[in-house]
């Protein structure tokens, strides 16, 4: 893989966020704090509490409707999106809020990449798709659009089954590769932080290795939450768990501690089989 992203520009910062800027080793990088979430009348977080260094890959588990997707979603501000959200509490990355006065929710999203739970190419091509959020924020130098898409695209281990037809539509692509050219196009705009919602749910099992291989070399650049259903998923792509119940944060520990050792029966029960 490549060893180090194209320059394209200096970034703007999000209210004192930098692109890269030196974390506090005594803080987490993301920080989630105290955080409630409510659609209209029904409360779908309660005053929930963590966060995840830098490098590091954190794995939400729990039920279907237990507040994984919403936690994430919250993190780069796009579950505000829907109609009559409520947020209360706060996030901060590398120490400053996300929710501030002078806080860009165009920049955060740019430096909080989201790979959802089906690949969502765009109608262009492969090329096209890798470029989209470099051509929203004004980059149109042709070399260095070349440059990032030959990046992306390798940090997105792709590179060498598209290279020689990056101008055939993203939509000829089999689903791992689509969702393969999505983790590529969240990348180009550089980010510190990537989303993954159920990443692989959609996928057969060998797309899924190459995803969860791809996770793995991804952590060297960047601070990575992944919301995901398969156990064995946790096991083996993340550093530290957490257990979402009914909205709740119930436990989050070092993941081999949360399949060998947990400390709540209720993630015990779960992560056998017996509840959830």
């Amino acid at each position: 893989m490549a060893s180090s992203p194209p320059e394209l520009r200096e970034h703007k910062s999000i209210a004192g966020f930098p692109k890269h800027g030196a974390p506090d080793p005594s803080k987490y990088y993301v920080d989630i704090q105290k955080l409630s979430v409510f659609y209209g009348e029904k409360q779908a977080l309660f005053g929930v509490s963590l966060g995840v260094a830098r490098n590091e890959v954190l794995a939400l588990i729990g039920p279907s409707g237990c507040g994984k997707s919403t936690l994430v979603k919250a993190v780069n501000r796009i579950s505000e999106l829907t109609p009559n959200v409520r947020i209360d509490g706060d996030i901060r990355i590398n120490g400053e809020t996300i929710f501030g006065e002078k806080a860009d929710i165009i920049t955060l999203r740019q430096r909080v990449g989201m790979v959802f739970q089906r690949p969502n190419p765009f109608p262009k091509s492969i090329y096209e798709n890798v470029v989209y959020g470099l051509r929203l924020h004004g980059v149109r130098d042709r070399k260095t659009l070349d440059d990032v898409v030959e990046w992306a695209l390798r940090h997105a281990a792709l590179w060498d089954e598209v290279k020689d037809r990056l101008k055939t539509s993203a939509l000829e692509l089999s689903g791992g590769q689509q969702q393969r050219l999505c983790i590529a196009r969240a990348i180009a705009v550089q980010p510190d932080v990537l989303l993954m919602d159920e990443p692989c749910s959609a996928l057969d099992p060998i797309a899924t290795a190459k995803i969860e291989d791809l996770i793995l070399e991804l952590k060297k650049d960047y601070t990575i939450l992944i919301v995901t259903h398969n156990m064995q998923q946790a096991a083996r792509v993340s550093d530290y768990t957490a257990l979402m119940w009914l909205g709740k944060l119930i436990e989050h520990a070092p993941t081999e501690e949360i399949f060998t050792n947990p400390k709540e029966k209720i993630t015990e029960d779960y992560i056998t089989g017996r509840n959830g």
